[in-house]
């Protein structure tokens, strides 16, 4: 796979639904294993995706490989040289370990600039970890346990 073939398309608030029924599939077997109520998007609200897509400072981009839909990526981005996040980012599971989510986040800090990132994931899931600092994320030192099962790491890069 090419470059070419993944392409991240500005989602609108009418993408909300779609967005929220792909982030639910996405997570499921992240919440089956973790039960993780607190934070995890497949536990959210259809209103919660739609309050983040009316947010000025995010933008919400539909990951696409030879222009099928087969995730999505949040940038939360408020200009000023501040510090940008990815919350969240995902891919459908039957499209994964394709490299899209690297591919994606390159995409986004072409489209966001380089610099001043930052995100958590989750510090059992050593994919995930692999994943951001493979793609030059440092973590801070900084967690947080959200159960006896799951504990957020935090990355900058």
């Amino acid at each position: 796979m090419n470059n070419s073939d993944i392409c991240l398309v500005r989602a609108s608030l009418a993408d909300a639904p779609k967005i929220w029924h792909m982030q639910k599939e996405a997570f499921a077997k992240l919440f089956e294993k973790y039960q993780d109520f607190e934070t995890s998007p497949t536990a959210e609200p259809l209103e919660k995706t739609i309050f983040r897509l009316k947010q000025p400072e995010t933008y919400f981009y539909m990951i696409q490989l030879d222009k099928q839909t087969v995730g999505a990526v949040r940038v939360v981005d408020s200009g000023n040289n501040n510090r940008k996040r990815i919350s969240p980012i995902f891919i459908l599971p039957k499209f994964r370990n394709m490299g899209i989510a690297q591919k994606a986040i390159i995409l986004a800090e072409k489209i966001h600039g380089s610099k001043n990132w930052e995100l958590d994931t989750i510090i059992q899931e050593k994919g995930n970890c692999h994943l951001y600092e493979k793609m030059g994320y440092r973590t801070t030192g900084k967690t947080k346990i959200i159960n006896d099962k799951l504990t957020l790491v935090f990355y900058q890069k």
